[in-house]
């Protein structure tokens, strides 16, 4: 893929090597303006600062940050500079894209002194004036791919000053454990949904943020208390960004690793064996900024999974996923751009078909589009069969209102109905690759539609067997898969009702448990359950194993007994012989259907940050 986007847009490389405002000056005007488009995590403003004091003098230098009730001064400063021939940044002007005619019509009437020169920078905007845009000389500013570049550009904002502050060393190394952590985090989004389950925008805010803690901790010479650092970067900075609990586990792990009396008291740090940080890194002994830029340039230009705590084969996960994504984003690109807007015929015809064929396919030789059913009753007695008649009862009625929704395009194409609002919404979604609303607010399924499709008619058919099961009674005894169910999380919900049933106690006095040698003695009801797939290590059934770079990204593991007992219980291990690890619906890691239990050798650190996780499906 890139060699061919190389040679259709005629570069040599496709990543630009970063760049460099002191050359770009070279090439600038002082009637052009200069637009510097950042990316979220990026922040060009220390650069330019640095610049400025170089060319012109930091007193010659001006900046607005845009904003409420920025705009007087923003233009009261530019008609200064302009007429004194200084330099003015105006900062994040995607925030004040209503007044940007007005700043156009202020610099067309501009007669600047040679010196003078504008900067200007946004964020990618849709209403952003394209007069303004044409006239700007635009440059991109984006976060440094890799480890490496992002430490250099970390070292290059900090002072010599600002690191050597007081001659404290542990303060210094203390702030290189912050620029890694910082780097980690921002870097370990190249592997989402393994590294992370989703983007977060870390970003150099965040890094001065932490700064100023480490910089204010170490006033004073008291001593220094390291829980201060992990609460405030665990709950406010870093981990104010995340959602995801699994996410705010590896970063609390990151924060005990790398800021701890263990790493930086000054006794250590001869004798470290157990340091989390890769072996062309060991702490100088030193407050100068030169030896800590000296020991970054020593690591490889591209970054290895082992410096984020990622399995060895995590590039071949991370390949698997981006090329879905361009997959994805090519047929968004191959669709026509009149598909949605208006009704045509022919566009819908050849746009829909496939949708409508599969839908035809996926039905054939089955009865669930006829099927009568009834709700069910209150008088199942057992939840468990309560709850798979139930999810029966849904799915049959969410086939059935997929066909009536597909079977009305269809007539429309024919021309033998009208066309409604609800066709016309429903259509345009199917037309743009998107899963309709109206689906999705029924079962929360996959997004693409024809993988929604194929998930719906595989659950609806497999729980008809499950019915006969339970109603035979041999539901618990046959190894299951918990990826035939439309709710996973509500089956296992039930079973935790009926267990409280038969021991006549509280739910809230159970808690879950799960083995992977055996039975487990101490439950009244389990179940066995099988067709689980793994991410991020292996698994024999005995201990959890570290991935070879040539191990599959997704392996299966061995069937788990699965069962509620009571709280003052002994589970199957000790809490410190397993590990927590969550289980996913897919391997798109969106939703938990809950957490179990998997015995591990090692630090729990390593099966934390490697992204071990399971899944019921490999969608």
């Amino acid at each position: 893929m890139a060699a061919f986007a190389s040679q259709a847009l005629g570069m040599r490389e496709l990543s630009p090597p970063p760049l460099n405002l002191k050359r770009l000056y070279a090439e600038t005007l002082e009637i052009e303006p200069v637009l510097i488009i950042i990316s979220p995590g990026a922040d060009p403003s220390q650069e330019l600062l640095e610049l400025a004091s170089e060319t012109v003098g930091r007193e010659n230098y001006h900046e607005v940050a845009m904003g409420q009730g920025q705009a007087d001064l923003a233009l009261a400063t530019l008609r200064e500079c302009a007429r004194s021939g200084e330099w003015l940044c105006l900062k994040n002007l995607h925030l004040v894209t209503a007044w940007l005619p007005l700043l156009e019509k202020e610099m067309n009437a501009m007669q600047p002194k040679a010196g003078f020169r504008l900067w200007l920078t946004a964020e990618v905007h849709p209403k952003f004036t394209p007069i303004l845009l044409q006239s700007s000389l635009k440059i991109t500013y984006e976060a440094p791919p890799g480890l490496k570049k992002n430490l250099l550009r970390t070292y290059e904002s900090w002072s010599a000053e600002q690191v050597s502050k007081g001659g404290q060393l542990t303060r210094a190394q203390a702030l290189f454990c912050l620029a890694w952590f910082h780097a980690v985090c921002q870097e370990r989004r190249n592997y989402i949904p393994q590294g992370w389950t989703k983007f977060y925008e870390f970003s150099l805010s965040d890094l001065r943020a932490g700064f100023d803690i480490i910089d204010r901790l170490f006033e004073g010479g008291k001593a220094f208390q390291w829980e201060f650092v992990h609460g405030l970067l665990e709950n406010a900075i870093y981990g104010g960004r995340m959602d995801s609990l699994c996410d705010l586990r590896v970063l609390r792990s990151y924060l005990l690793q790398f800021f701890s009396a263990r790493l930086l008291s000054p006794t250590h740090s001869r004798a470290r064996k157990s340091s989390p940080f890769p072996t062309q890194i060991s702490l100088p002994s030193s407050c100068s900024v030169l030896d800590y830029r000296g020991m970054i340039e020593n690591l490889p230009e591209d970054d290895r999974p082992a410096f984020f705590g990622l399995p060895a084969n995590i590039e071949r996960s991370s390949q698997r996923i981006i090329s879905s994504q361009v997959i994805s984003q090519l047929r968004i690109l191959s669709r026509s751009v009149a598909a949605g807007s208006k009704f045509d015929r022919e566009v819908w015809s050849s746009g829909l078909s496939p949708v409508l064929n599969l839908w035809k396919k996926l039905n054939q030789g089955s009865s669930l589009i006829h099927q009568k059913v009834s709700p069910p009753s209150e008088s199942q007695g057992s939840p468990i069969l309560s709850f798979i008649v139930l999810e029966q009862f849904n799915g049959i009625r969410l086939v059935q209102s997929i066909h009536q929704s597909l079977a009305a395009v269809s007539k429309v194409i024919r021309g033998t109905s009208l066309l409604t609002a609800d066709v016309h919404k429903l259509a345009t979604a199917l037309l743009n690759q998107e899963c309709p609303l109206s689906w999705q607010n029924k079962w929360e399924g996959p997004e693409d539609p024809m993988q929604y499709l194929r998930a719906v008619v595989a659950r609806a058919l497999a729980i008809q067997s499950w019915v006969e099961k339970a109603e035979k009674q041999s539901l618990l005894t046959d190894t299951l898969d918990l990826s035939e169910l439309f709710h996973p999380d509500t089956f296992l919900n039930a079973l935790r009702q009926e267990t409280a049933r038969s021991r006549g106690c509280s739910m809230d006095s159970l808690k879950f448990v799960a083995s992977w040698r055996s039975s487990i003695s101490a439950a009244t009801l389990q179940v066995k359950v099988g067709g689980l797939k793994l991410e991020g290590c292996s698994f024999d059934g005995n201990r959890l194993s570290e991935n070879q770079h040539d191990s599959p990204s997704v392996s299966a593991v061995p069937s788990c007994y699965m069962a509620w007992i009571p709280q003052s219980a002994a589970g199957s291990y000790g809490p410190e012989e397993c590990i927590s690890l969550p289980v996913y619906t897919s391997a798109e890691r969106v939703r938990v259907v809950t957490n179990i239990d998997v015995p591990c050798g090692g630090s729990p650190d390593q099966w934390i940050q490697c992204g071990a996780a399971l899944f019921l499906t490999q969608q």
